[in-house]
């Protein structure tokens, strides 16, 4: 009996070139490799301040001090206290810094140093005190911080319009009663003229946990006209379900997308660097005045 031919002479020399010009080429990509020390920039520590008034809440903010982005065993500045954070977190405080608030009269309110953390916000503050402050629409506050070491951060901040929510409502889906989840509507108006951004928040039972919905939305293509913001069919009979309508100013909404887009960068290679557009000068940080509406609905 005859061998079997191949019916493509010459393909088995041709593969094993192939495999051989692969291989070399994978040899010599160790060659390739190249590490490159990149200097990084030297940034001065910053002073960070995030202060958010309320209307008939005592003032209170945070001052805390940027850090380089590769702060690997730095040693702590001088002048700095460390506090113990309800999650366990600790940071360093720096203590020299004096902050004060200037009321729409011009008077000035020195808030003292007395770090701890609002039982009803569950937010972390540095400076506060005081009697609780009155902050109708239009009332503009102004803030002053400053450390021993000569930086200051100035902001002013003016309250915004309440804008009402007009109504909450849920819808089941068509599911099995095993498979049944309701989707949670929030409705309300915008008033007429462009330049109006809002933040709607929706906690299932309490505020003070983490938000089932939160995002954020401008009046650009809907200025003047009902809004309906959903979720997804994401809650059963018995949620309590709370919405949260807030109503600010553009340099609070850019401040807000800038944190998410830097958020959304951290360690990601294909990213592009996100810088925060703060609200305050001469640091970073926010100082803004907040007005909210809030709605409760337990789903039947």
């Amino acid at each position: 009996m005859k061998p079997l031919k191949s019916k493509t002479p010459g393909r088995p020399k041709a593969t094993l070139a192939l495999g051989l010009l692969l291989a070399l080429l994978l040899a010599g990509c160790g060659a390739l490799q190249n590490d490159v020390n990149v200097p990084l920039p030297n940034y001065p520590p910053q002073l960070v301040t995030e202060c958010y008034l309320e209307d008939g809440q005592v003032p209170r903010l945070a001052v805390t001090e940027s850090v380089p982005y590769l702060n690997n065993n730095q040693p702590a500045p001088a002048g700095s206290q460390a506090f113990a954070l309800p999650n366990g977190q600790r940071v360093l405080l720096p203590t020299d810094v004096t902050a004060t608030l200037i009321l729409p009269d011009g008077s000035r309110r020195d808030l003292p140093f007395q770090p701890g953390v609002d039982a009803s916000t569950n937010r972390f503050y540095t400076h506060g005190g005081g009697p609780a402050l009155v902050a109708p629409p239009g009332a503009t506050f102004a803030l002053e911080v400053r450390d021993q070491r000569g930086r200051t951060v100035t902001g002013t901040a003016t309250a915004p319009t309440r804008v009402p929510i007009d109504s909450v409502e849920y819808e089941f889906n068509n599911l099995s009663p095993a498979n049944r989840k309701a989707y949670f509507l929030t409705n309300f108006r915008d008033p007429p003229g462009v330049g109006d951004y809002y933040r709607l928040l929706v906690h299932k039972s309490s505020v003070r946990t983490l938000a089932e919905v939160d995002y954020d939305v401008q009046d650009r293509f809907n200025d003047g006209r009902p809004f309906t913001l959903g979720t997804g069919y994401d809650f059963v009979a018995g949620d309590t379900l709370i919405a949260t309508l807030f109503h600010f100013d553009a340099a609070y909404y850019q401040f807000r997308a800038s944190t998410g887009e830097a958020i959304n960068a951290n360690g990601n290679p294909f990213a592009q660097p996100s810088a925060i557009r703060s609200t305050v000068q001469g640091g970073l940080g926010v100082f803004t005045v907040l007005n909210y509406d809030r709605r409760q609905l337990v789903v039947r």
